[in-house]
């Protein structure tokens, strides 16, 4: 006799939700990375930017051109303001899709331990009946061996 979970397409359900949560948090994981990338490549343009402010300024450069990198640099600031904002909207968001998973991962734990206590109750069912047969055939041996 071979067990069979009545509510087996439960567990696969919660199974492919947790699938799917992981998967979810992977990509805004991948979001966060990709603007914290971005938010470093802005600060490294800043800073050479700066860089090449401060030679120009060295070097006599015309005043439009000094205010021109200027405005750029103030541009970047703006630009940098904005990407940290963004990362900080990424790490709520992976904050969220994190207690999605965990959410997930609990739900599937509970039907797995419902399933395993059935499989449990089964194997009991299955162990009492064999005994119970074993107990038949040696009764009957022994009824027989006293005729």
């Amino acid at each position: 006799m071979k067990f069979q979970y009545n509510f087996q397409k439960v567990v696969d359900l919660k199974g492919n939700e947790k699938t799917q949560a992981e998967w979810m948090l992977s990509s805004a994981l991948g979001e966060l990375q990709t603007q914290e990338k971005d938010l470093v490549e802005l600060i490294e343009l800043r800073n050479e930017t700066l860089l090449a402010l401060q030679a120009a300024a060295e070097r006599r450069t015309p005043m439009a051109a000094i205010r021109e990198m200027q405005d750029y640099v103030d541009y970047l600031d703006n630009c940098i303001t904005r990407k940290q904002g963004e990362i900080s909207q990424a790490h709520q968001e992976v904050s969220r899709k994190q207690e999605n998973l965990n959410s997930k991962a609990l739900d599937e734990k509970v039907w797995l331990k419902a399933r395993d206590k059935a499989l449990g109750i089964f194997q009991q069912n299955l162990n009492l009946r064999e005994q119970n047969e074993l107990d038949e055939m040696a009764t009957v041996r022994f009824a027989m061996k006293s005729l």
